[in-house]
């Protein structure tokens, strides 16, 4: 009996104990959580307590209130509008952009551009087809096309002014009777209960309104002041570019992009337009030469342009002393979002990577679709709970593009510019020569340049395999001690640029096919009474987001969750739309066939 009575005391004592301890966990815990909102609700604009019965009371004019119609919230707009969402657009500035930076749309990109329809959006802005890179270092220069040969022929990277593609883009989407573009400034978001219900803006005229919706997406570009209520941006500067426009001149490739290896970093041209050439030269680091008092000038007549190939030298020059030189800094900033209901972050205000390899938009286009997708099985997006849970889904569905784009953007900058570091320097050389070779050894890093293939694992083994053939080039014929140590400090190198949170491996880390499936099936569990909804979320996860990506070995375990009715519809589905939507006749394909999904029919 007393033995029963100290093993109750014992087990009593234990269970006290662990009460405690979970309670001071979750304390800790949600004083952690308020820590992270503090900055979040300083930018949210919180009318629970004195405006709830007045938010409460409004009806949404409309499904989804999108903030900026720069390349991400234009190509929405028209895309969720297209879907029969009605939609309002708020735009700070409708006068056409001028920026020297989103004028290169990989092909993947424009693939992307396809599967919108809004592939009409560059064909009257004199945009030109590019169908590769030509790359120079020390007088040398090889040419690295894209892997195109599956494609219609008219699948191409596509160059343009900025501003004329987002004004066509613009005009697109205020075709479609549901979609409203205006003028005004988002000042805050409006929040109720947690649950983000609409936004407070300034119009032209200085009037301050509200608008509600279900779902408020922003899309504010690279300057947003809305981003810190939504994510917590961790944004790094790691050099600027110097714009210019080089007239009456040829490019030695052409119709492809141009990087030239010079030092201290690389100098980027491509065709804007039929007699434009594009002239980006990187200065790392925040601070750039004086334009005024002529430092600027002096800095690119001096450094640059004995660096530059004969071709565009006269030109070059002529352009420095036309005077039109433009800075702007180049940002990255790994997408850390705080899941929020009825609120979302797409395009820069979400996300930025180096500009180098021109993946912005290409990212921002296959979040689009990721969304669209997503959206499509939800006729209701009142339904807050359910909402929810998608746009969480979205964050998940992203990351293999976006990852892969993203850290080879950061690593390959890294890569290509000059350094003291004898290490550096052999990885430089190795990564020209790599690619020098041809075949599969420059087909592979292109095709996850172009946005065509993103695998992450394809990226993490082209680098290595890049270090590789440098610690090769380094032992032979004869390895000495100090090669032997170059060597090691090679690989190193990789593997810290891989691991750079600036290269986005923490994204790179969370995007395994594996976890993607495992996701999916979890937001499959979620309606399992909802037939029609459980097919379209494994139609379009299983075409577009796990089978280009998933291991070989996990095939069998993918095709019998989702049912091989499923995947063998989605397979077929994706060979058709590989090919850009025309016929063999040239014509359009009909409406119906543009997508695995079919359109949303409102309820």
């Amino acid at each position: 009996m007393a033995d029963q009575c100290m093993l109750g005391w014992i087990l009593a004592t234990l269970f006290v104990l662990f009460a405690i301890y979970c309670l001071v966990i979750k304390k800790k815990e949600r004083g952690t959580k308020k820590d992270l909102l503090g900055s979040r609700r300083e930018s949210v604009n919180c009318t629970a307590t004195t405006n709830e019965e007045c938010i409460s009371g409004n009806v949404s004019d409309a499904d989804v209130i999108i903030v900026g119609a720069g390349v991400a919230g234009a190509a929405l707009a028209h895309t969720l509008g297209k879907d029969g969402r009605r939609v309002r657009v708020i735009e700070r500035d409708l006068t056409e952009p001028d920026r020297i930076v989103g004028e290169l749309l990989q092909p993947g990109g424009y693939l992307k551009l396809i599967e919108l329809g809004l592939e009409d959006c560059v064909e009257k802005i004199d945009a030109q087809k590019v169908f590769g890179y030509a790359l120079f270092k020390d007088g040398k220069h090889t040419r690295l096309s894209y892997p195109l040969e599956k494609f219609h022929s008219d699948v191409a990277g596509r160059s343009f002014h900025n501003g004329r593609f987002i004004q066509s883009m613009r005009e697109k989407a205020v075709s479609l009777p549901n979609v409203h573009l205006e003028q005004g400034t988002v000042t805050s978001l409006l929040e109720e209960k947690g649950t983000i219900r609409g936004v407070q803006y300034k119009t032209k005229d200085g009037q301050e309104l509200t608008a509600f919706a279900p779902l408020t997406i922003v899309c504010d570009g690279c300057f947003s002041n809305l981003r810190r209520s939504l994510c917590n941006p961790k944004v790094d500067v790691p050099s600027c570019f110097v714009g210019m426009i080089l007239e009456n001149c040829q490019l030695p490739c052409a119709n492809h992009g141009h990087v030239i290896l010079g030092d201290p970093s690389p100098i980027l041209m491509y065709p804007i337009s039929s007699t434009e050439i594009r002239c980006l030269v990187d200065i790392p680091g925040q601070k750039v030469p004086s334009i005024s008092s002529g430092e600027m000038a002096k800095y690119l007549k001096t450094v640059v342009a004995p660096q530059l190939p004969p071709e565009v030298y006269d030109a070059f020059l002529a352009a420095v002393d036309k005077g039109n030189i433009r800075t702007m800094p180049n940002r990255s900033m790994p997408a850390a979002p705080y899941p929020t209901p009825g609120a979302l972050l797409m395009g820069d205000a979400f996300n930025m990577r180096h500009p180098l390899t021109g993946g912005g938009m290409t990212v921002a286009l296959s979040d689009i679709v990721v969304l669209r997708n997503l959206l499509r099985p939800l006729r209701d997006l009142n339904d807050s709970p359910t909402l929810c849970k998608y746009l969480e889904s979205f964050y998940t569905l992203r990351k293999p593009v976006a990852s892969t784009i993203n850290t080879l953007a950061g690593a390959l900058y890294k890569v290509f510019c000059a350094s003291p570091d004898e290490a550096r320097k052999e990885m430089r050389q190795a990564c020209f020569d790599y690619l020098s070779l041809g075949g599969v050894f420059s087909e592979g890093p292109v095709s996850l340049l172009s946005g065509l293939n993103p695998r992450p694992l394809s990226l993490v083994a082209h680098f290595f395999a890049v270090a590789i053939y440098g610690v090769g080039r380094l032992l032979l014929p004869f390895p000495s001690p100090k090669r032997i140590w170059i060597g090691a400090r090679l690989i190193s190198v990789v593997h810290r640029e891989l691991s750079s949170p600036s290269s986005g491996q923490k994204e790179l880390d969370k995007c395994s096919s594996l976890q993607l499936f495992l996701h999916i099936t979890d937001l499959l569990q979620s309606c399992e009474t909802d037939l029609t909804r459980r097919q379209e979320i494994a139609n379009f996860s299983y075409a577009g987001q796990i089978e280009p990506l998933v291991s070989p070995l996990l095939l069998p375990l993918v095709q019998s969750r989702l049912g091989e009715d499923i995947s063998s519809t989605c397979t077929a589905d994706k060979a058709r739309c590989k090919k850009r939507r025309l016929g063999k006749d040239g014509k359009k394909i009909e409406e119906h066939q543009e997508a695995p999904l079919t359109a949303l029919s409102r309820t």
